[in-house]
């Protein structure tokens, strides 16, 4: 997906925190150990910061939502993280996202703190986002 692409696919898809532009997708894509996975129905950002990587964004298509295309986007990336050399997963997600965080307990996400005010609200206050961690499976080493 291009810049422009995973832009408009993020202004269907949020309002609140405010969607991403072209420019800003472009910046990180463009940035050393930055991850894309995506399909025709959604995409998720990612990044690598030594044996942490951090999930940044993940949007799929209100259409499209419930189908399992999510949790597709995040093994996707889990697995791209742990081939290069990844060990552990975080994000944040808007405590009042309650979809957002039953897809990743789902998926073995745990809270592992509270960001108080970290995202504006709709009507102009503060929304605590909650830091979920996972840990991945170990990379398999070549047998010798």
């Amino acid at each position: 997906m291009t810049p422009e692409e995973l832009a408009a696919l993020h202004r269907r898809c949020f309002t609140m925190p405010r969607p991403w532009s072209a420019a800003e997708f472009a910046t990180l894509l463009a940035a050393p150990r930055t991850l894309l996975c995506s399909a025709a129905e959604g995409f998720l950002l990612g990044r690598l910061a030594g044996e942490e990587a951090e999930i940044l964004t993940l949007a799929v298509a209100p259409e499209c939502r419930r189908r399992g295309i999510g949790r597709m986007l995040v093994r996707d990336f889990e697995a791209r993280a742990a081939r290069a050399g990844g060990s552990e997963v975080f994000l944040e997600v808007a405590e009042d996202n309650s979809a957002a965080q039953a897809l990743y307990e789902g998926l073995g996400y745990r809270r592992a703190g509270c960001r108080p005010g970290y995202y504006p609200g709709a009507r102009g206050g503060r929304i605590a986002a909650l830091v979920l961690r996972h840990r991945l499976a170990p990379r398999k080493r070549p047998e010798s």
